[in-house]
């Protein structure tokens, strides 16, 4: 009896003193060649990766890797931008980057959002960008405004700081076509930062 509870206290101070490892790093040139690994802070249950492509007059791809309190893997394309993040569970599991975001067309349409409208199509891409999206912000007292397509596990996401009202639907262009004039940079900026630092 002594012999199995000393086993069991044990194994107690061993899975509870052990934390997570995952691989860290940002990178603007593409590739996250230079990874350090890290021990994820108390309550990261997760590593991730994310793959960001700006299409634009000037086109960026940002990579990033670090540890997570929660994730969701899966794609956000906002017409502009395009966002790809993979999570696990299991130390040192984000080795690899996160896929680029599919430029395949799916046969989905949603509407996306410039600083001018939000009256823009974007064709969706690949298979996890099953569902449109719509989300609203505040930011210093401005409302705000992104659309797009989206995997359903982003959509399921509970919880995105700054950002209310984050509704989806699976049908062609549902995600409405009402104009907006203010500039919808800084919702983006916190819903990429939701994936980067969660």
């Amino acid at each position: 009896m002594d012999l199995q509870i000393s086993v069991f206290l044990l194994f107690i101070l061993f899975t509870a003193g052990h934390s997570l490892s995952c691989y860290d790093c940002t990178s603007v040139t593409g590739s996250c060649a230079d990874q350090k690994l890290k021990t994820c802070p108390s309550g990261s249950s997760k590593c991730m990766s994310l793959t960001v492509v700006s299409q634009g007059q000037i086109s960026v791809k940002v990579m990033a890797k670090d540890c997570a309190v929660d994730c969701q893997s899966g794609s956000i394309n906002f017409g502009i931008s395009k966002l790809s993040s993979s999570c696990c569970n299991t130390d040192q599991c984000n080795v690899q980057d996160a896929p680029d975001p599919s430029n395949i067309p799916n046969g989905r349409k949603c509407y996306y959002c410039d600083d001018k409208s939000c009256s823009n199509t974007v064709s969706c891409s690949g298979t996890e960008e099953d569902r449109c999206i719509k989300a609203t912000g505040t930011f210093g007292g401005q409302s705000l405004v992104v659309k797009g397509c989206a995997s359903k596990s982003v959509c399921d996401a509970t919880f995105i700081p700054n950002v209310q009202n984050v509704t989806c639907c699976a049908g062609n262009l549902c995600n409405g076509a009402q104009s907006v004039t203010q500039s919808f940079l800084f919702l983006c900026c916190s819903l990429l930062s939701y994936f980067m630092m969660h």
